[in-house]
């Protein structure tokens, strides 16, 4: 019996939900319980060498205002701070600070472990197969990160 193909969207996204919800719990135990997925694509996108809010509006899909009070709630938290653009005065980059670091890399070493705990539990040859698959059906040119906007409609 075949499966039904609405399955396959939901399995897809119940892994990612537990993976990202682990990561939350995990990185609220090393001293980030404020950090949420929203904060943690916005981060992301504002990488290591910054962004102005127009930059990161475009890189998740939403409007310069939305990405302005991300930035506000990021830089209240510790994570983030607005600077001048040293090739433009008028403008404001938004770099991570010392903590946004430190949450980008304590995920990434908590993402590690967990696809070890996959790996675990799927086999090391079976989870390499599952991730060669699915690089087959994302689109070439990668994914984007404007999954809040995606969801937001």
């Amino acid at each position: 019996m075949a499966e039904a193909g609405f399955e396959l969207p939901l399995l897809l996204f119940a892994g990612f939900r537990s993976l990202i919800d682990r990561l939350h719990e995990e990185l609220a135990l090393v001293g980030h319980p404020d950090v949420r997925p929203a904060y943690g694509f916005a981060m992301q996108a504002i990488g290591v060498g910054g962004a102005t809010a127009s930059d990161l509006g475009r890189r998740l899909g939403i409007s310069k205002q939305a990405a302005g009070k991300t930035v506000d709630r990021l830089e209240a938290l510790g994570y983030a701070s607005r600077v001048d653009d040293a090739g433009d005065a008028r403008r404001k980059v938004v770099r991570l600070t010392p903590r946004g670091i430190d949450a980008l890399e304590r995920s990434a070493e908590i993402f590690d472990r967990l696809r070890e705990e996959w790996a675990g539990l799927l086999g090391v040859e079976r989870l390499r197969e599952l991730e060669g698959d699915l690089r087959v059906v994302v689109p070439s040119d990668g994914f984007r990160l404007d999954v809040a906007g995606w969801f937001g409609g």
